[in-house]
C-alpha cells in the first residue's frame, strides 16, 4: 500500500522526523500554557495547512474550536479524521461553520460567539495560476487584500490575543501578483497590530498539499494520465505536518510584527520533474520522456492495455510570474536566527503607514468598478506602492498546460 507521508519524507523532504521537532519539544510548556483553555477560530480550517494546524493545536487540549471553509464536503471530511483519529483530542465545543469569512453570516457568527482568544486565518488564493486574467486577479486581490481587511475590521470589536496568516516566500522580492498581494497583506495585518498582536509566516510549498502540482500527480496516475512538470524550477518543501507545527510555532510563541520562516539548506530544494519521476518509480513504472503533451496523452492510451511505460513531458517553464528559485527574507530585512533551532524570524518591522496602506486598498477597490480595468492596471497600482515589485509577465498561464 502507497504510504505517502513516507513517500515525502523518503523523496521530497528528505526529514524522517520534523524540522520543527525540537522547537516543539523545547517549548511544549509554553504551547500548553497558550492554548490550553482558549477559544480558537481556524478560517479555511478544511485545507492541508489549516487542517494540519488545527491538529497540532488540539494536542495542547483548547476549549473551544471553531473551523469555517467554504469547502462544506472538506469539511466534512475534516470533522470525519478528527474523531476518527486515536488518541485525538476535541474539545466538547467544536462547530464547523460552511461560510465565506466575509458574508454577513460570519459576522453574526462572530458576535454571537463574541470573539475567539486565537483566530488564524489561512483562506487564501496561493497559486500563481490564479493571475491569468483580470477576473482571477480581482478575486485574488479581494481575498488576499479587501475581504482581509473587512476581517480584521470585524476583529476590532472583540479583539483576540493574537491573530495570525500564512504569507508565503513569494512575499519577498515578488514578481507575481500572487506574491506581492502577501507582501501587501503583510503590512495590512501589520497596521491593526496596535489593536491586538499580529504575526505570520512565510514559508515553502507544502508537499501534495491540496491543488498542488504533487497532489495533481496522484490524479493524473489514478486516471492514467501523463504527467507534466517544469525541469527548471526548483522549491523548497515541507510535510503537511511540519506545515502545522511552523503556523502554531509562530502564532503562538511569536511577538507583535514578527514574520518567521523555516531555516532550510539551498541543497534541500527540489525540482517538481524529480518528485514525479521519484512517484513513478514508486509505483512501479518506467518513465517514458516525450516532446509534447500531445505526444505523452497519445502514449498514455497504451496505459489501460497495461503497459509500465508512463509518458511524461518535462520542460522549462514558460508562464507569468514564475520564479525559478525561492527566498524568504529580503537583503533590508533584519532576522533573528538564534531564537529558535528551526525557525529565523524578520524582527523590527516598521510599523506601516496605515493611510498609505488605506490609500491603496482605496485604489484598488476603484479600479475594479471599472468596466475597463486589466491585469496590467492591477500591476501598475501594485507597483507604486511596492516599488521592488518586479512583475514576470510572458503572456503564457498554466491552464495551456496539463
Amino acid at each position: 500500500m502507497f504510504d505517502l507521508n513516507k513517500f515525502i519524507a523518503t523523496y521530497v523532504t528528505h526529514r524522517h522526523s520534523s524540522l520543527f521537532l525540537r522547537d516543539i519539544e523545547d517549548n511544549s510548556d509554553k504551547l500548553s500554557q497558550k492554548i490550553n483553555g482558549k477559544s480558537i477560530l481556524v478560517i479555511g480550517g478544511a485545507g492541508t495547512i489549516g487542517s494540519s494546524f488545527i491538529k497540532v493545536l488540539l494536542k495542547y487540549k483548547p476549549s473551544e474550536l471553531v473551523v469555517v471553509d467554504t469547502n462544506e464536503n472538506a469539511l466534512a471530511e475534516l470533522t470525519r479524521d478528527l474523531r476518527s483519529t486515536k488518541g485525538m483530542y476535541v474539545p466538547e465545543n467544536y462547530r464547523t461553520y460552511p461560510m465565506d469569512y466575509y458574508s454577513n453570516v460570519f459576522n453574526k457568527m462572530f458576535l454571537f460567539h463574541k470573539g475567539f482568544d486565537i483566530v488564524a486565518n489561512f483562506s487564501a488564493h496561493k497559486h500563481v495560476r490564479s493571475e491569468k486574467d483580470i477576473f482571477s486577479v480581482e478575486s485574488l486581490i479581494q481575498n488576499n487584500i479587501l475581504h482581509a481587511q473587512k476581517l480584521l475590521d470585524i476583529l476590532t470589536e472583540y479583539p483576540p490575543e493574537v491573530y495570525f496568516c500564512v504569507s508565503t516566500d513569494k512575499a519577498a522580492n515578488p514578481v507575481n501578483i500572487m506574491g506581492a498581494s502577501k507582501r501587501v497583506m503583510e503590512d495590512l495585518i501589520f497596521s491593526y497590530s496596535y489593536v491586538f498582536p499580529v504575526k505570520t509566516a512565510r514559508f515553502a510549498n507544502v508537499a501534495f498539499s491540496n491543488g498542488s502540482l504533487p497532489a495533481g500527480f496522484l490524479d493524473r496516475i489514478q486516471k492514467l494520465q501523463p504527467l507534466s512538470a517544469p525541469s527548471d524550477i526548483r522549491r523548497y518543501f515541507v510535510s503537511p505536518n511540519e506545515s502545522g507545527e511552523i503556523c502554531v510555532l509562530s502564532c503562538i510563541l511569536g511577538n507583535n510584527r514578527e514574520i518567521f520562516y523555516p531555516k532550510l539548506d539551498e541543497a534541500l530544494m527540489m525540482s517538481f520533474d524529480s518528485i514525479a519521476e521519484s512517484l513513478l518509480k514508486e509505483f512501479g513504472f518506467d518513465i517514458c520522456y516525450c516532446d509534447s503533451d500531445e505526444e505523452a496523452i497519445s502514449i498514455a492510451e497504451n496505459l489501460k492495455c497495461g503497459s509500465k511505460l508512463y509518458p511524461v513531458h518535462f520542460s522549462k517553464s514558460d508562464t507569468s510570474g514564475e520564479k525559478s528559485f525561492e527566498e524568504f527574507v529580503t537583503e533590508n530585512e533584519q532576522t533573528d536566527v538564534n531564537r529558535f533551532s528551526s525557525l529565523g524570524v524578520i524582527i523590527n518591522k516598521d510599523l506601516p503607514n496605515k493611510e498609505y496602506v488605506n490609500n491603496l486598498i482605496s485604489n484598488l477597490n476603484d479600479a475594479f468598478c471599472k468596466e475597463d480595468i486589466s491585469k496590467e492596471d492591477i500591476v501598475r497600482i501594485l507597483k507604486e506602492y511596492l516599488p521592488n515589485f518586479n512583475h514576470l509577465e510572458t503572456g503564457k498561464s498554466l491552464d495551456s498546460k496539463m
